[in-house]
């Protein structure tokens, strides 16, 4: 957080819109650890489209590597792709970046979402579902991540300011299988998987919204409305997913910020070693949008807590707006790999997190 103090002033930011971006920062929930892609740390900083497809190309073909080397996958048999960023659409598209990058069959189906915000990660697992049900015998990958230098806001709009103090450069990849010889492998089943929509309601649709402020300066801005949209928008899920506690034992909360957390904590009244996952992951990397669940995943992985028949809840939300949910049952004993990003450092946690970190000025 030290060094994103210092960048607001490298970039000459007015004083009132770096105080502001400090007074967030301190009570984020944000450890000293989050990352930037290198952009972003470059004086003057650097957001073009060219340095937004090389951060898409360093999250993206990382995490497809490491999976792939994992799973002991040839790239060339997988059937589907699916690639979601919101604020990124380049051309050619995210999947095409990865199909040429790991030389992908000619026949393969690739889909790129954008502008579906942090739920998108749960919304490429139902489209993967759905291709899968159609497609026997299949191996779909999904990338989800999002890029932050092209979407740094330089203007005073302390709504769309908060963008640039709440998101951190991360991502994953999943690979989702209907294949009878993967069945004994596997270390999740899909069991549910519920989307719901509050696009119809003004306040929801407008809550997370990509706009010009009065200087034309274009930027993201997220509402004070944003917590009572989002305890809507789950209400309305939990009642399509049906009764819930007692069915789950482990939940991976988005990480959008600590108030987020809090508010779905007390709106389901969960414990804190409930919403750990979620806090931690916030701490450790910030909020990395729609892959936020899967650290939050192999956060209780790596804790060393999935057990073999339990089920895990992520909820996830997006501009729009939306709730998502999946819920995945564990199919084996020891799911932790040695990839794992928290596999190195698991030890430290869970931390106290203060309500206020003070960022030295100087």
């Amino acid at each position: 957080m030290a060094f994103y103090h210092e960048r607001l002033h490298l970039e000459n930011i007015h004083p009132d819109a770096t105080s502001f971006q400090l007074k967030i920062l301190e009570k984020s929930g944000f450890g000293e650890q989050t990352g930037i892609p290198e952009s972003l740390a470059r004086t003057p900083i650097q957001n073009g489209v060219s340095f937004s497809t090389e951060e898409a190309s360093t999250i993206m073909f990382q995490v497809v590597s490491n999976l792939l080397k994992r799973t002991d996958t040839n790239p060339k048999g997988i059937d589907v792709l699916i690639c979601n960023s919101s604020m990124f659409a380049p051309t050619p598209s995210l999947s095409s970046m990865v199909v040429s990058k790991f030389r992908m069959r000619s026949n393969i189906k690739t889909y790129n979402l954008s502008g579906m915000g942090c739920s998108a990660g749960i919304i490429s697992v139902g489209l993967a579902r759905d291709l899968l049900k159609v497609n026997p015998g299949s191996l779909a990958l999904i990338v989800s991540t999002e890029m932050l230098g092209l979407n740094w806001y330089t203007g005073e709009n302390k709504s769309m300011l908060l963008t640039n103090c709440l998101f951190r450069m991360g991502g994953a990849a999943v690979l989702m299988s209907n294949r009878k010889q993967d069945q004994g492998i596997t270390k999740y089943e899909l069991q549910h998987l519920v989307r719901t929509h509050r696009g119809k309601d003004d306040n929801s649709y407008s809550c997370v919204f990509q706009d010009v402020d009065d200087d034309k300066k274009l930027g993201v801005s997220i509402s004070k409305e944003i917590l009572h949209v989002a305890g809507g928008a789950l209400k309305a899920n939990v009642a399509t997913l049906g009764p819930f506690k007692r069915a789950f034992q482990h939940f991976c909360i988005h990480a959008g910020g600590k108030a987020v957390i809090q508010a779905i904590q007390k709106n389901l009244k969960l414990n804190d070693e409930d919403v750990e996952p979620s806090k931690m992951t916030l701490y450790r990397f910030g909020n990395t949008s729609s892959s936020s669940i899967w650290y939050e995943l192999s956060y209780v992985e790596a804790k060393g807590k999935m057990r073999k028949g339990d089920h895990v809840w992520q909820i996830a939300f997006g501009s729009g707006f939306k709730c998502c949910s999946a819920v995945w049952k564990c199919n084996q004993s020891r799911v932790i790999t040695r990839d794992n990003a928290w596999v190195d450092d698991i030890h430290l946690y869970p931390v106290a997190i203060p309500a206020t970190a003070k960022i030295s000025e100087s």
